[in-house]
């Protein structure tokens, strides 16, 4: 999926604010979705809100919100899309590197 590439790239950018928008733009018309790769996006939606509350100083709420990210990262395993499994490996080393 070319939008989660793009996710990527801007995290590595340090463009938190701007890789949430990326799949926010492909989640939200599905948002009512239970579908495992809409509740994914969501997890990832929230993994690149939690950076930037952190690159904003607010260490404690970057937190509690990447533990929103990792309830949906469970779900991974029942996704179709194949790119999902690298993209939260890429997000579980950004948690070492900035919320650790």
């Amino acid at each position: 999926m070319k939008a989660l590439q793009e996710f990527i790239d801007l995290i590595k950018k340090e463009q938190f604010y701007e890789a949430h928008e990326v799949l926010e733009e492909i989640w939200f018309p599905r948002r009512k979705s239970k579908d495992a790769d809409v509740l994914v996006l969501k997890g990832f939606i929230n993994a690149s809100v939690a950076l930037e509350l952190r690159r904003l100083g607010r260490v404690e709420n970057a937190k509690k919100v990447w533990q929103n990210y990792l309830k949906y990262k469970v779900l991974i395993n029942e996704c179709k899309e194949p790119f999902f499994e690298r993209t939260a490996k890429f997000l579980d080393s950004c948690y070492d590197k900035y919320l650790s």
